[in-house]
Formats: structure tokens, sequence, C-alpha cells
């Protein structure tokens, strides 16, 4: 079994997969007679296919502990898909290159509490991943027409090991 150990989350370790969606780093501008400061633009929302249209939910994960069997990971090929959590609690982000249809080499990314992710339109990831705790997250992502679901089982599983401690 390959083992693959977490790394942290980084606008640029992430960039080939989608978006960081921190307000650290991140411009803004004052709005509301100068009361509410206004993160812009932190993801960019993909949306492909028939009938698209975006989708905003809450959605309450279960944890997960470590170290994790990673035996399958999904991709959206008419959508991005965000994830925020919606407490400031690190959870696991996994995502894999494309090689000709199937995905390559997974990696894994720890957060720290604030950070969510964009997963870019097509791009193979693991699913939802809090951990310790059941967390709620808001998720973006398209409603529309056609099969926006594709599904990859590895035939030997990844295990995934956290090399950092958690954030508290």
């Amino acid at each position: 079994m390959t083992i693959i150990t977490t790394e942290p989350l980084t606008r640029d370790a992430f960039a080939p997969f989608g978006q960081v969606i921190s307000i650290e780093g991140s411009a803004h501008y004052l709005i509301n007679s100068g009361k509410t400061e206004r993160y812009n633009d932190l993801a960019k929302v993909e949306l492909g296919g028939a009938h698209a249209r975006p989708l905003i939910s809450i959605f309450r994960g279960q944890p997960y502990a470590m170290p994790l069997e990673l035996r399958m990971v999904e991709r959206h090929p008419f959508g991005s898909q965000a994830f925020f959590p919606l407490a400031p609690r690190p959870f696991l982000v996994i995502v894999a290159p494309d090689h000709g249809g199937t995905p390559g080499m997974p990696r894994a990314f720890l957060t720290a509490p604030g950070q969510g992710v964009n997963i870019a339109m097509n791009t193979w990831h693991g699913v939802l991943t809090p951990l310790d705790e059941v967390s709620d997250f808001l998720v973006v992502d398209r409603g529309g027409d056609g099969n926006n679901l594709e599904e990859y089982f590895f035939e030997t599983p990844y295990r995934v090991e956290r090399a950092n401690p958690i954030f508290t």
C-alpha cells in the first residue's frame, strides 16, 4: 500500500486543482458605510453542461479517523465544487491529477482553520473528509442536466497519514 502524507494547504501547492478559499492574503475593500470588509472573488465557480445553475448547500460531514484508507476518488465534469467549513476546524482535502481519464498519484492537504477549497471542474478528488468532529460546510456546486459525477475505485487503496499536528 502506498502511503500519502498530508501537506499544509497553500495557494501555490493547490493551484493545479483549484483555489484555496481564505481571507488571508486576499484583496478586500470596505462596503456598507465602512462597516463591512468585502473579500471578493475568492474562487472561480465553473458551470458547464445543459441548464447549469449554481447550488448553495450545507453538508454535514461525519468525522474520519487518521490514518485513512483512500479507496475512491470522484470528479465532476460539468462544474467546480467549493467547500468552506462553518466552524474553524481543519479538514482533509485529497486531489489527484488526471492521467488520460484516470487519477494519477493523489495528494492530501490538511487545511488550517478558516481555509476552504474550490475544486476545479473535472478534477479528481476525495469525498468530504472532516476530522475529529461532525462538521458543517457551505458548499457551492453545480445543478442541471447531465451526469455530473464520475467515480474511480483504486485497485489497491492508498494510506493517508497525517504529517503535521492538527491546527488548534
